[in-house]
């Protein structure tokens, strides 16, 4: 690892690249620090580490949602905005279904459309959100329609030079600009969750209480490790199902490859679903009947029993819709067919597709089951522990940061293998 890493910054070209992503974002970070004027953001600071929604939102976005910035939003609008693309370009709109396959101009165009139904989704998000939390927190100086209107628009103009920088990123930078970004704003989190977690379990108790803080500090660091790890396994576990080649002049008769199927293969979509779902009503009657709000979010709450299991129900759901949209058994089985090739055992056709089918729906029950784990996680540890959910370990968090991560190192071992080829040619 030591030596790959000393490769990438003797390559000019990497160097480079590492620099202005760097750079980059390091404007991120200090945009997340500079506050929307005219909010009070420690009243809705106040009001976060008691929220689990709130929270998650807040560990997403580097801790830019707490301090009211003018990149509060981060750019999950436009992550939103390409969730809905790619489900209504599955035979649900025919001409979103025809841009999916018109090659590089077709995705120019769904990208296109994509930005802006982000733009549109964050101008209602920002001001629904301005205006609610400043009835609920009375988190602005003057609350008027024109002030309303004012903020919006600063946080959906911060959405947009986000999705701008990560733009940049990945044309000149290294790795996916949007999930770089996400992954700085996690990590850039993480030391101020680890040091009030230390404040809360050894410097806020008594002498006498120290070595039990200490104690309880180190479970909770071994906890978060025995997460990372978890999360790298789920990653990179996969079911390799054995493909054989015949009638083929380019391989042997008995050559056999393997079709890899992720135990995982949804990501973290499934989990952004649910928290959509809970929410999305409670954003609703929050403007409709505020007492009717405030009792649908005391039962949807993740801090209770009632709400937690829901949230694993749908989380567990979700996995298996997103799943069955990514991976479509009959398409893989007719192409096994076009080329050539068929599974070891089994008739190619009909019979290849319901094999197909129960296995990725049998490594999906240990997946969805997986991410439900993590996911619930930050919000059992209050439970039973002294944390707050904005400091508990963060299960959601975690596999955006260990999936970009691993992405991100893949990318640039090829980009150094591709030089390295192309210097031998020389």
């Amino acid at each position: 690892m030591m030596r790959m890493f000393a490769g990438m910054f003797k390559n000019k070209e990497i160097r480079n690249k590492i620099l202005f992503t760097l750079l980059m974002l390091l404007i991120y970070r200090i945009g997340a620090a500079i506050p929307v004027p005219g909010v009070d953001a420690a009243k809705l600071s106040a009001q976060i580490s008691d929220n689990s929604i709130l929270a998650m939102m807040n560990m997403l976005g580097g801790g830019a949602f707490e301090r009211m910035s003018v990149f509060a939003l981060g750019v999950s609008p436009y992550i939103t905005a390409s969730i809905i693309i790619q489900l209504l370009s599955m035979d649900v709109i025919p001409a979103l279904t025809e841009m999916t396959k018109s090659g590089q101009q077709g995705r120019q165009q769904m990208d296109r459309i994509t930005r802006y139904l982000g733009c549109v989704l964050a101008l209602v998000q920002s001001f629904s959100m301005t205006y609610g939390f400043d009835k609920q927190y009375a988190i602005l100086e003057n609350s008027r329609f024109s002030t309303y209107l004012f903020t919006a628009t600063i946080l959906t103009a911060g959405t947009m030079f986000l999705l701008w920088i990560g733009d940049r990123i990945s044309m000149k930078g290294i790795g996916n600009g949007i999930s770089i970004i996400i992954f700085a704003g996690i990590v850039s989190n993480m030391p101020a969750n680890f040091s009030q977690v230390f404040n809360i379990m050894v410097a806020g108790t008594s002498q006498s209480a120290v070595f039990n803080g200490v104690l309880m500090f180190a479970l909770y660091v071994l906890l978060y490790l025995v997460v990372i790890v978890g999360v790298v396994i789920m990653q990179l576990a996969v079911r390799k199902i054995p493909i054989q080649y015949t009638g083929s002049s380019n391989r042997g008769a008995n050559d056999i490859t393997y079709l890899p199927f992720r135990i995982n293969s949804a990501s973290v979509i499934p989990v952004i679903f649910a928290s959509s779902i809970i929410t999305a009503p409670q954003i609703i009657l929050s403007f409709v009947n505020y007492s009717a709000y405030q009792k649908l979010s005391n039962i949807l709450s993740l801090q209770k029993p009632f709400g937690l299991i829901l949230y694993a129900v749908l989380i567990f759901l979700f996995t298996f819709f997103y799943t069955d949209l990514q991976i479509d058994p009959e398409k893989v089985a007719e192409n096994l067919g076009k080329s050539g090739a068929y599974i070891p055992g089994i008739r190619p056709g009909t019979e290849t597709k319901t094999y197909l089918k129960k296995v990725i729906n049998r490594i999906t029950v240990l997946g969805a089951t997986a991410l439900v784990i993590i996911a619930v996680i930050p919000y059992l540890l209050p439970m039973f522990t002294p944390l707050s959910t904005s400091v508990s370990v963060g299960g959601t968090g975690i596999i955006i940061v260990v999936g970009v991560a691993m992405e991100t190192i893949s990318q640039l071992k090829g980009q150094m293998t591709q030089k390295q080829y192309h210097g031998f040619r020389k």
